[in-house]
C-alpha cells in the first residue's frame, strides 16, 4: 500500500448515543454522557468515536428520520454540550466522525412539509413523486420496513417514494438543488471540527428511472425492497461530484453504508483513485443466516460461506487500491457472540475474543460496537411487548396475521435478529440500572447485565476488555496488520477459519475455532520461528510449521520474521 492515511491504522467505536450513557437521569443517553465516558474509551485504545445521529428527529426510526440537520436533538443534549465532545475527544487524541443521512429526510422536515402544499412548491421536487390513483402504486417495491414503498397524497394525486417507514420521504438526487443543500449541510459540520461521515445507505440514491417491478418475495405481493434502487446509475458521479465539492477539502474518513452491494460493487465506491469514499460497509456476511422469511430467521450460518465472503471482500480492495471495513455488529445487527459464537455456553468470553482476532487481524479499519468489547449477548426479552424497534414490530405482525407462522418460531427469530439486541443500555455496573440512569431507561435492559458489565470486565485482567486492548494496541504497532496480504487457508474447512497475512516484515499466521470441541489446524511451511502475538488461551510462545491444537473457541496468532 502506497498511501497510509490516518484512518487505515485506526479502530472505530460505534456509540449509540441514546444507549451509551445517561448523564442528565431522564432515561435518555445523551452526548455529554459519552463526553463523560471518553476515559474509558481512552483506556480502551480506539482512534475515533462514530456517532448514530445526534440530529432533531421525531425518533420514528431512531433518529434516522431527520426533521433539521444542524441542529441538536434536545434530548441529547445541546450545541454547546457537543462542542465540548468534540473538543474535549480531540484533546484525547480521539476524532468523532457523523452519521450522515440523505437518502431521505423525516416527513417533518420543513423541505417536505412545502412539498406537501403544492406541485409548484420550490421544494417539491426535493422528493421522489409519481402521478396515479389511490390504488395503483407505480410499482410494486417493498419497503423495508414492510409495506409498500409509496404513500398517497390526495390532495396532489401523487404518490412519493420511501424506502423505509412512510415518514421518510427519499430525497430526489436527480435536483441538483438537494445535492448543493446536503453539501452544505456537510460543510456545515465538517467546518465546526468533526472528522467525517458514516452515510447511511448511501448506495440507494441513485434509482432506476424506469422504477421497474421487482421480483417478488416469498409469493407475497410486494417485490423485494430496493430493487432498481441499489447502485443506480448516477450514484457514483454524485458521489464523486461530493468528493470533489466537500470530502477533498479535508482532511476526513468516509465510510459508506451500501446495501446490496458485491465485491466488485464496493471496489467502485472505495478505489482510491476513483475519488469517491474511503471505504464501505458490505453486508454479504450479514445475509448468510438470512432464512425463508429474510432477515428474520433461526438459520445459523456456515463456516465455509463467511470464509469465502470476507476472502473476496480482502482480496477484491486490495487488488483495486480499496479499503475494507470490517465489523461483526452495529446498531441494525445481532450481537456477534450470539450470532456467529457461544451466548449461551461456557464459552461466551471464549468465542467473543475468538471473533474479535480473526476481525481484528485482517486488512481493513475495525469497527467496534458499544458493549462488544464486554462480550455482550443478545437480550432475549421474554414478550414482544418489551421490543421497541419498528421494524420488529412489523416483522412480527407479519409473521403471525399474515404468515400464520407459529408464534415460537416468530419469537425465536425475533430474540436472534431484533435490532434492539444492540440498542440495549450499556451496562456500566450491576447496580440499579445497569449504571446507566438513575431511572428506568428508553429500552428495558438487558437481562444478563449483573453479570457482563464494564465494572466487572475491568476488573478482570482476562476479560475481553483487555483482549480487545491488546488487539487495537498490536494493530498501532505492527504495520503487517494494515499492509500485509491475505490469504485464506483450509477453505472448505467447517470448524476453523485460518488465513496468513504476508508482508516484507514477515507472515503473520491467524487461526480461529468456530467449534465447541478442540481442532487440529495446520500451520503452513513458514521459515524460521512463530512468535506468538496473542492468544485466548494458554498457547505456546513459539512454534513451527505443522499441527497445533486450538481448544473450543480457541484463537492465536502467530509472527513468522523474515
Amino acid at each position: 500500500m502506497n498511501d497510509i492515511k490516518w484512518w487505515k491504522n485506526s479502530v472505530v467505536y460505534q456509540v449509540y448515543p441514546k444507549s451509551f450513557n445517561d448523564s442528565n437521569n431522564d432515561g435518555i443517553g445523551d452526548i455529554a454522557g459519552i463526553t463523560e465516558k471518553l476515559g474509558y474509551l481512552k483506556k480502551l485504545g480506539v482512534d475515533v468515536i462514530w456517532l448514530n445521529p445526534i440530529y432533531v428527529s421525531p425518533q420514528v426510526d431512531n433518529g434516522y428520520d431527520i426533521s433539521n440537520y444542524r441542529k441538536i436533538d434536545p434530548r441529547l443534549g445541546s450545541d454547546e454540550e457537543f462542542e465540548t465532545l468534540l473538543n474535549s475527544a480531540h484533546e484525547m487524541g480521539i476524532k468523532i466522525i457523523l452519521d450522515l443521512v440523505v437518502n431521505h429526510t423525516s416527513s417533518e422536515h420543513p423541505w417536505f412539509k412545502d412539498a406537501l402544499k403544492s406541485k409548484d412548491s420550490k421544494y417539491h421536487n426535493y422528493y421522489i413523486w409519481k402521478d396515479g390513483k389511490p390504488d395503483e402504486t407505480p410499482n410494486n417495491w417493498g419497503s423495508s420496513f414492510g409495506g409498500s414503498t409509496w404513500d398517497y397524497v390526495d390532495k396532489l394525486g401523487q404518490y412519493y417514494l420511501h424506502l423505509f417507514a412512510k415518514e421518510q420521504p427519499d430525497l430526489n438526487w436527480e435536483n441538483p438543488n438537494v445535492r448543493q443543500d446536503v453539501y452544505d449541510i456537510m460543510k456545515f459540520w465538517l467546518n465546526r471540527g468533526i472528522d467525517g461521515f458514516r452515510m447511511d445507505v448511501i448506495s440507494l440514491i441513485s434509482k432506476d428511472p424506469k422504477y421497474p417491478d421487482g421480483p417478488l418475495v416469498q409469493n407475497r405481493k410486494l417485490g423485494s425492497y430496493y430493487a432498481g434502487a441499489a447502485n443506480g446509475p448516477k450514484v457514483h458521479d454524485y458521489l464523486q461530484e461530493m468528493n470533489r465539492e466537500v470530502l477533498s477539502k479535508y482532511d476526513i474518513m468516509t465510510v459508506g453504508e451500501t446495501p446490496h452491494t458485491s465485491s466488485k460493487d464496493g471496489v467502485l465506491y472505495a478505489d482510491a483513485s476513483r475519488k469517491e469514499l474511503n471505504m464501505v460497509f458490505h453486508f454479504d456476511h450479514m445475509h448468510l443466516d438470512y432464512g425463508k422469511y429474510g432477515k428474520y430467521s433461526d438459520k445459523r450460518f456456515k463456516l465455509v460461506d463467511l470464509k469465502r465472503v470476507l476472502s473476496e471482500w480482502q482480496n477484491a480492495m486490495y487488488e483495486h487500491d480499496g479499503w475494507n471495513s470490517l465489523y461483526w455488529s452495529n446498531h441494525d445487527q445481532a450481537r456477534p457472540v450470539t450470532r456467529f459464537g457461544d451466548d449461551d455456553g461456557k464459552y461466551r468470553v471464549e468465542s467473543a475474543k475468538m471473533l474479535g482476532t480473526i476481525l481484528h487481524m485482517q486488512q481493513g479499519t475495525p469497527f467496534i460496537f458499544e458493549g462488544e468489547e464486554l462480550g455482550m449477548t443478545n437480550a432475549k426479552y421474554q414478550s414482544i411487548d418489551d421490543y421497541t424497534d419498528i421494524e420488529t414490530f412489523n416483522t412480527y405482525h407479519r409473521f403471525i396475521d399474515q404468515y400464520k407462522l407459529p408464534k415460537d418460531f416468530t419469537m425465536r427469530s425475533v430474540y436472534l435478529k431484533s435490532r434492539d439486541n444492540a440498542r440495549t443500555p450499556m451496562p456500566w455496573s450491576d447496580k440499579a440500572n445497569a449504571g446507566f440512569s438513575t431511572v428506568n431507561p428508553w429500552i428495558k435492559l438487558n437481562p444478563n447485565y449483573k453479570e457482563i458489565n464494564v465494572e466487572n470486565v475491568l476488573s478482570d485482567k482476562n476479560s475481553v476488555f483487555y483482549y480487545y486492548q491488546k488487539l487495537i494496541k498490536l494493530r498501532h504497532e505492527l504495520p503487517i496488520i494494515t499492509t500485509g496480504k491475505y490469504e485464506l487457508l483450509d477453505k472448505d474447512n467447517s470448524k476453523t477459519y485460518c488465513y496468513l497475512r504476508k508482508g516484507s516484515e514477515g507472515t503473520m499466521f491467524v487461526a480461529g475455532n468456530f467449534a465447541t470441541d478442540s481442532q487440529v489446524v495446520n500451520i503452513p511451511e513458514l521459515s524460521g520461528s512463530g512468535k506468538k502475538l496473542i492468544s485466548n488461551y494458554d498457547s505456546p510462545d513459539v512454534v513451527k510449521s505443522g499441527d497445533i491444537i486450538l481448544p473450543p473457541y480457541g484463537t492465536v496468532v502467530y509472527l513468522f520474521e523474515n
